[in-house]
């Protein structure tokens, strides 16, 4: 058996918790007349004074420490001037990299007041990230946690984005295994998941279909095809040999 590498959890752990509280308050300053680019410049001072650096600037060609998708982005969307409008749905996604380790969460928000119909969406995917998470235990599969996050989200009607996953976290941002939010074929045929192991469960859906496009020229932001409104819920955990042990701390 894989021994546990208990250097890289206790990194993770810290490391993660901060991220956790980065998010948070930036989730907290998102509000009407607040521009993305202010967003961004806070996230990256914030990584700075927590004693590390932006993930998401180890991915070739990507400058920023966040990616910021409003209402039909999914996932992507680089810091602009955009300036935050009542009622836009933003997702804040970001990763912070110290002490040698990765962690990345991302969390939606409506700005503003909600309708009911936008709070019963954002919730849904919400608790489909729970329910993720709860499957997360060793001796358990990849397809556990797919199934619980899909049999969450479809039964509302909403559509789950199968070309964009979560996936491990560690030395690297982005690393084996893939954790789709669909199972894809039988749960038996996905990888075991074993103590130690460390992944961003990641629920990325759309309230109508869940086809994508290349929604602009900026060679990066991936919206929905049909231009419904988009949400994504992530954290980062660690597998243990019993309760799952989220590394960003819970931001609601």
């Amino acid at each position: 058996m894989k021994q546990i590498n208990q250097h890289k959890i206790i990194a993770m752990q810290s490391a993660g918790q901060a991220l956790g509280g980065i998010l948070g308050e930036l989730l907290d300053m998102a509000k009407a007349g607040v521009s993305l680019q202010e967003i961004e410049s806070q996230a990256m001072a914030k990584i700075k004074k927590e004693g590390g650096s932006a993930s998401f600037t180890t991915v070739a060609d990507y400058k920023w420490a966040t990616c910021l998708c409003i209402n039909d982005v999914i996932v992507h969307g680089i810091p602009t001037e955009y300036v935050l409008k009542q009622k836009d749905v933003l997702t804040i996604d970001i990763g912070m990299l110290r002490d040698g380790f990765h962690t990345d969460t991302a969390w939606s928000k409506v700005i503003g007041v909600s309708t009911k119909e936008v709070q019963q969406f954002l919730s849904a995917g919400e608790k489909a990230l729970w329910a993720g998470i709860a499957m997360a235990r060793a001796g358990n599969r990849v397809g556990h946690i797919s199934k619980a996050i899909q049999d969450v989200v479809l039964p509302e009607g909403y559509g789950i984005v199968r070309s964009l996953v979560g996936h491990g976290v560690g030395k690297t941002l982005h690393e084996a295994p893939q954790i789709p939010g669909m199972l894809k074929g039988k749960i038996e045929h996905t990888p075991v998941l074993t103590a130690g192991m460390t992944i961003a469960i990641e629920v990325i859906y759309t309230m109508g279909s869940p086809d994508v496009a290349y929604v602009n020229d900026d060679g990066w932001s991936i919206g929905t095809k049909d231009g419904s409104l988009t949400a994504v819920f992530e954290h980062s955990i660690v597998i243990t040999d019993g309760e799952p042990f989220v590394l960003t701390k819970a931001i609601v």
